[in-house]
């Protein structure tokens, strides 16, 4: 058989083969753009071509955005009043923009006429992921505009300076938090049933939430500006670890009011303090033997004191130098005089308790052998005393008008 004759049987043979490849080659092509003009293209679909809404496209990304605002319930520093409701009570219509970008499945339709434009989608809330789901819906325990609007006895809206505290859920206070370096503050609790008392970390006493007051006017002067700002991010940190919502005083608001009960405090700060001196010396004994013959008590900070009937220091007596008094020195050592102390702003009763004040000065100097002179050591004359007197009534009377009363527990806040 020839070669030609074999070349046209092989031709013969092989040629259905090729034309089937070609053909289910040319199929398979067809089959892949059809499918390709359905489901290659990002923004069409395939069952309603027509485009879609991402998250992305609108960058509002709102369940994440809820995801992390859910479980801190906007903690913040606050010069706004939070609403009480629950942030998933906010309905998505009342923002068009958050609605078009919000997550939405899409609804079938029927076919629309040939004018319209595109497909309506319906948008379909989408479900908040799991683990923060809950803490959306969670109520806070204690409205904050109600709790700032307690009147409790242990703080004072002109110079504690406020934080309110509600928590999602009953808690025990497990540790007393460092809220200040510099300033003394209270923390009150609001028990379970519903009552406040100074709060302490005490093993199955759960909480609602807490008041906080930083002490903002002392001896040391006003807080500034920046104490208060630093003891509002240190009560919200504590607000965040204990899961609640937080409420701030606004610190302008709160200076206009403390600034000038601070000038105040400042103007009635005065401690009068009258000298004994001994033209030679006098022996310790025999000065503690006659101070304390006048009610006084040697205590353990160096100082002798006479209480009032509750028990409460009234009048100071320390050594010339400030140094301490002493048991063992006052058995050996020899004085050249000691200084008597008058609180103006501890002291109830001003006239009365300072009339009290000189008569035990005058025994003292005359019991111990002692001149009474003033800082310049010059001998106290009896128009000076008068003086005196008028002015620490004077002084006390400027408290009582602002509603500070003279050895009162808020004056000894105040003054300390």
């Amino acid at each position: 058989m020839s070669t030609n004759t074999i070349l046209i049987i092989a031709i013969l043979i092989f040629a259905p083969v090729f034309g089937v490849l070609l053909y289910n080659t040319y199929q398979e092509k067809k089959y892949r753009d059809s499918i390709r003009a359905q489901f290659g293209h990002a923004d069409k679909d395939a069952l309603m071509e027509s485009h879609t809404h991402s998250v992305r496209d609108g960058q509002q990304q709102a369940p994440a955005a809820e995801a992390e605002a859910a479980p801190r319930l906007q903690p913040a520093f606050v010069k706004f009043s939070r609403s009480s409701e629950p942030a998933a009570e906010t309905h998505v219509a009342e923002t068009p923009a958050a609605a078009d970008s919000a997550p939405a499945e899409p609804v079938l339709q029927a076919e629309p006429a040939a004018e319209a434009p595109a497909f309506n989608f319906q948008p379909v809330p989408a479900a908040a992921p799991s683990q923060t789901q809950a803490p959306a819906k969670r109520k806070l325990l204690l409205d904050l505009q109600d709790l700032a609007k307690q009147q409790l006895p242990w703080f004072d809206s002109r110079f504690d300076y406020l934080c309110y505290i509600s928590l999602k859920e009953p808690q025990e206070l497990h540790a007393m938090p460092r809220l200040s370096s510099r300033h003394r503050f209270r923390i009150a609790g609001c028990t379970m049933d519903d009552r406040f008392q100074i709060a302490e970390p005490i093993p199955s006493v759960y909480y609602q939430g807490f008041v906080i007051g930083l002490q903002a006017i002392s001896r040391n002067g006003l807080a500034s500006i920046a104490d208060l700002e630093q003891f509002g991010e240190q009560a919200n940190a504590f607000a965040e670890k204990m899961d609640g919502g937080l409420l701030l005083t606004d610190i302008d608001t709160f200076l206009s009011i403390a600034r000038p009960l601070d000038d105040l405090c400042a103007r009635v700060d005065q401690t009068i303090a009258i000298h004994l001196v001994s033209r030679n010396n006098v022996s310790g004994v025999e000065l503690r033997n006659a101070i304390e013959r006048q009610g006084f008590e040697l205590s353990h900070d160096g100082m002798f004191y006479l209480n009032d009937a509750k028990g409460r220091p009234l009048f100071a007596i320390s050594t010339l130098d400030n140094s301490a008094f002493t048991a063992t020195l006052l058995s050996t050592q020899n004085y050249r005089g000691i200084s008597m102390l008058f609180d103006a702003p501890h002291i109830p009763d001003g006239e009365k308790n300072f009339n009290r004040f000189m008569d035990i000065a005058v025994k003292l100097s005359s019991m111990l052998g002692l001149d009474l002179v003033n800082d310049k050591l010059e001998e106290l004359s009896t128009q000076w005393l008068k003086e005196i007197r008028s002015y620490v009534v004077a002084r006390q009377d400027e408290m009582k008008r602002v509603g500070i009363e003279p050895g009162s527990e808020l004056a000894k806040r105040l003054f300390s």
